[in-house]
């Protein structure tokens, strides 16, 4: 790895940069180890460029981070069955009970946890728009140049990213009709019933699961429906639960031994994201509530 010089001057602008684009590469992607990845290429082309032609430097920065990061999550998407180290954020699972006064500033905690989840279940192009503009305040011209796009088509994009976000801002409120839409998904992946399963998935809802073998993505209501009729029947006790903020279950073999954690997105009336956890490791590394 090539380190810059701190007597460089240009190294000097860099690292006056590096923890912003962290942040914005983590965002993009939920990989600490992405995200280094990705700002260590940012300083690469930083190095090989005439930086006198670059008369704004944490914009163009911000843009080669962008599109850096754009390539990374259209290659995720080419290649779903993929696995990547540290897709997944930690999970912090909480008894659905309501929300309860006590329970507010605990919760609080994992909204930013939230809404890389709930970032998981976007495409690469609303995921860049939302994140760069939202949580970013990049201009919409800006990001539509990385997109190849104008800046009324990523204006669209964020607004629709930002419709399937609104919500996480509030972690400890998980309204009935989001724990009735997860409720009709349960009942329909144990009938098998594979057509009531499509109508609870959003036509691009993303599954990812985080296996011993690590993370495993399946794309499309067809395929996450198609999986979920071939668990239907198995001997467990679930209970539910918020995940992160975002209503959940907790699945437990009949001996007690806990089975899976999953955490679902629910956009318009419909599951868009699916996070699940099944490596044994991890989830013998949470605090999960007792089965019922």
């Amino acid at each position: 790895m090539y380190d810059p010089s701190p007597t460089d001057p240009v190294a000097e602008a860099f690292e006056a940069q590096r923890d912003r684009l962290r942040a914005v590469a983590y965002r993009m992607l939920g990989s600490h180890a992405d995200a280094e990845d990705v700002v260590q290429e940012a300083w690469l082309r930083l190095s090989r460029q005439d930086t006198a032609t670059i008369h704004n430097l944490a914009g163009w920065l911000t843009t080669v981070v962008g599109r850096i990061s754009l390539d990374v999550l259209r290659s995720r998407q080419t290649h779903p069955e993929a696995s990547y180290d540290d897709r997944l954020p930690e999970l912090v699972v909480t008894v659905d009970d309501g929300p309860a006064p006590e329970d507010d500033v605990a919760l609080a905690d994992s909204v930013g946890l939230a809404l890389l989840v709930v970032l998981e279940s976007l495409g690469p192009a609303e995921r860049l728009a939302f994140v760069l503009h939202d949580l970013f305040a990049v201009p919409f011209d800006e990001i539509g140049q990385i997109l190849g796009r104008s800046a009324d088509a990523a204006k669209m994009l964020a607004s629709r990213a930002r419709r399937k976000v609104r919500g996480t801002e509030r972690p400890a409120v998980v309204g009935r009709e989001q724990r009735e839409v997860v409720q009709a998904f349960l009942a329909a992946a144990r009938r098998g019933d594979f057509e009531g399963l499509l109508r609870v998935l959003d036509p691009e809802v993303r599954l990812t699961i985080d296996t011993p073998d690590g993370v495993v993505v399946t794309l499309g209501a067809t395929e996450v429906a198609a999986g979920a009729r071939l668990s239907a029947g198995a001997a467990v006790r679930g209970r539910a639960v918020l995940v992160n903020g975002l209503p959940g279950i907790v699945a437990w073999r009949e001996d007690g031994t806990p089975l899976s954690v999953a955490a679902f997105t629910i956009a318009d009336g419909r599951i868009a994201g699916i996070a699940i956890v099944i490596d044994p490791a991890k989830l013998a590394s949470m605090d999960l509530p007792d089965p019922v």
